[in-house]
């Protein structure tokens, strides 16, 4: 009998082109659940050897790193603007500047960070107790990173894991796999197992896989939708994630901001990478007094601004990244206009290739329309105004996210005071976006923005595991509490409960006969 040979079926592909031309950058393979099953075998192997790495040597391996990133800024730079259309600029502004400063931070801190730290237990102390906190690994941590930022959002978390003593599977955009790539690329370089950090390409099925799988953390940036699928699927290994889900960023101008300066603030903040960070600017509220005068400095700085391909040196704003995000601004923009909103600027897609849509500006707006709701993404500032500090918080707070919000005025005392009423993981006095590029600082949100931490001592605090440690040097005695409950012992727990409880040992004095009894019996 005649066998008929099976080929094997080729792995499906993902082609990978320049939103700016159209051209084609090249093809990764799409992974399935096999090939996660495999790198998490073989992450958490690596990463039992890895935890027991000292800090110093893992930190002098990240900063091999930073040196080889910093030898090669151009190259990566161009590479982060052929998959997701920004200026090489902007991608060394916003990806590669911060992403070295991270490193440099956190090779040098996480030891201090993580430092084991005692409890004070008060009275608990004088009877020969102590508590401690130390910190381990997790084990492996599992990365979905976003588009938008596909170099510094992965990096960033890549760092503070390996650092932490964690192994890294990192699944990248299907839009940007190849900057992930080369961030596998300096690792292995600067001469990191290669089963300590894994890059598997794919889409939407190879990130469902990585989140259905028995990682030990997910980290997780992107949409609403998709970070609510992702944690559903965790919750099957009852593993925790760190949710970072964008937002509707407001930004609010009182009457005594120096206008010029908030004016070109938020200029920057809405149409910096297209408009396409979550803590973009995507809702401005003025004081009525003042808004004229921003809103004519707003055009004028928006005039200036050069759309172009950026393989032109001088383009500020470049293309957006998918053609599906730049229908999203579009719909806004038609719906707002329909319901009564003005263009001032803007306000159409670019004609010819690629993916470009005009810096927009729009007023008459009100909360009511999808441009003021829902996460727009893209290159357009809506303008509205407030009479009070009070209409402003409101107006504010009147959303569904909260990642960041900001406050201009010169009054930096009056500034604090309305950001500590605003509902959003961090609000900012007189700047905008770039806390996400200091590396000391924590970047998270609240509502629907997400949850858990990125960045800072609280972000490394996501990737440990705290382990408490109690010691009780008296080991020869035995506890008071302990078996048999006699009448002298209820009466000895009475008074622990008026008297010890307290905290203050002079109020626990008078009790010192009783327990000396009991410790004899």
């Amino acid at each position: 009998m005649r066998t008929l040979k099976v080929e094997p079926q080729p792995k499906p592909e993902i082609v990978v082109a320049n939103p700016a031309t159209g051209e084609e950058i090249g093809r990764v393979p799409v992974n399935g659940v096999d090939e996660v099953q495999r790198a998490l075998a073989s992450a958490r192997k690596a990463q039992t050897s890895w935890a027991k790495v000292t800090f110093k040597d893992r930190g002098q391996l990240i900063l091999r790193v930073r040196e080889l990133v910093l030898s090669q800024q151009e190259e990566i730079a161009q590479m982060i603007s052929s998959e997701t259309g920004k200026p090489p600029a902007e991608s060394l502004s916003m990806e590669i500047v911060p992403s070295l400063d991270l490193m440099h931070y956190f090779a040098k801190q996480t030891k201090s960070l993580l430092k084991p730290q005692r409890i004070d237990i008060g009275q608990y102390g004088l009877m020969g107790r102590s508590s401690l906190i130390v910190y381990q690994p997790l084990g492996v941590i599992g990365i979905i990173s976003p588009w938008n930022f596909p170099w510094a959002t992965p990096m960033a978390e890549v760092v503070m894991a390996l650092m932490a003593g964690n192994s890294v599977i990192l699944k990248p955009s299907e839009l940007t796999p190849f900057t992930a790539l080369k961030i596998l690329d300096v690792f292995e370089r600067a001469g990191l197992d290669r089963n300590l950090l894994q890059v598997l390409t794919g889409d939407g099925s190879t990130g469902a896989a990585l989140s259905e799988s028995p990682v030990d953390k997910i980290m997780f940036t992107g949409s609403v939708a998709t970070g609510k699928l992702v944690a559903a699927a965790a919750a099957g290994n009852l593993t925790p994630v760190v949710l970072e889900l964008g937002g509707k960023d407001p930004m609010i101008v009182l009457a005594d901001a120096n206008i010029e300066n908030a004016a070109r603030a938020a200029v920057w903040g809405a149409f910096a990478n297209s408009g396409q960070a979550c803590a973009s600017v995507e809702r401005c509220y003025v004081h009525e007094s003042v808004a004229d005068e921003f809103v004519k400095q707003v055009l004028t700085e928006t005039r200036m601004l050069k759309q172009s391909n950026p393989t032109d040196s001088e383009t500020d704003v470049g293309s957006m990244t998918s053609e599906q995000q730049l229908q999203i601004v579009q719909e806004h923009v038609t719906e707002a206009l329909d319901q009564g909103a003005r263009l001032e600027i803007g306000g159409s897609r670019k004609p010819g290739t690629g993916w470009f849509y005009e810096p927009t500006v729009l007023t008459q707006v009100d909360q009511s329309m999808k441009i003021m709701r829902d996460e727009t993404f893209g290159p357009v500032l809506p303008v509205t105004t407030f009479s009070s500090e009070e209409e402003a918080v409101a107006l504010a707070n009147d959303s569904i996210y909260g990642l960041t919000a900001s406050v201009w005025t010169r009054n930096t005392a009056r500034g604090r005071r309305l950001a500590e009423q605003i509902q959003a993981g961090t609000v900012m006095v007189n700047e905008v976006v770039y806390t996400h590029g200091i590396a000391q600082t924590p970047w998270g949100g609240v509502k629907q923005s997400g949850y858990g931490r990125t960045h800072g001592r609280m972000g490394l605090l996501e990737l440990v595991s705290p382990r408490h440690i109690h010691v009780n040097r008296f080991g020869f005695l035995p506890d008071v509490w302990w078996f048999r409950y006699t009448a002298d012992a209820s009466g000895l727990f009475r008074g622990l409960a008026r008297l010890f409880t307290t905290g203050s040992i002079i109020r626990t004095l008078p009790l010192l006969p009783q327990i000396l009894r009991r410790l004899r019996r």
